[in-house]
């Protein structure tokens, strides 16, 4: 990996740390435990767009592992590790499958799979069927506020330098 690539991976991991912690400062839009925006993910779709989806991943777990260094979130660990890989191997997926194309839609995808592997770690650690009465809203709001990070992430491609590409 070239030193201007792995920089700007770190700078995209900055960026990414920086939308968590501003994020997790907003009050939750809804009383409903586990939905937020999840603006860090605009992010991964840039990266997943512009760059590969190991590039990515790189990405995503530094901001997750440094998110619950510095902010003290251990117990969330678990729940973002696995939302995040689930959600990054199905828009990996959803993005080749689209060819990079109509990035909402990928978005959407992500934010119902990051939900879904959150609802699945936390029946593995409860053992409680009554986490299932979440999975209406985790669907919906997965699939909201996934249209809302790809709608993001496509209006910030069409800002970014086109040298980015050249850098993959």
């Amino acid at each position: 990996m070239s030193v201007r690539k792995t920089t700007l991976l770190a700078l995209f991991t900055t960026l990414s740390l920086a939308i968590f912690a501003i994020e997790s400062a907003i009050p939750p839009l809804v009383p409903i435990p586990g939905i937020k925006l999840g603006l860090a993910n605009i992010v991964t779709l840039i990266l997943l767009r512009h760059f590969s989806a190991r590039d990515a991943l790189i990405v995503l777990i530094s901001r997750i592992l440094l998110s619950a260094f510095l902010f003290g979130q251990a117990l969330s660990l678990i729940y973002s590790l696995i939302g995040g890989l689930c959600s990054l191997l199905v828009m990996a997926l959803v993005m080749k499958v689209l060819q990079k194309k109509l990035i909402f839609l990928t978005g959407a995808m992500g934010g119902l799979t990051h939900n879904l592997g959150q609802l699945a770690v936390a029946f593995a650690i409860t053992r409680t069927g009554g986490v299932a009465a979440y999975l209406p809203f985790l669907i919906l709001s997965g699939i909201l506020t996934g249209l809302f990070t790809g709608l993001c992430a496509g209006f910030a491609c069409k800002l970014l330098p086109p040298f980015l590409s050249d850098i993959s």
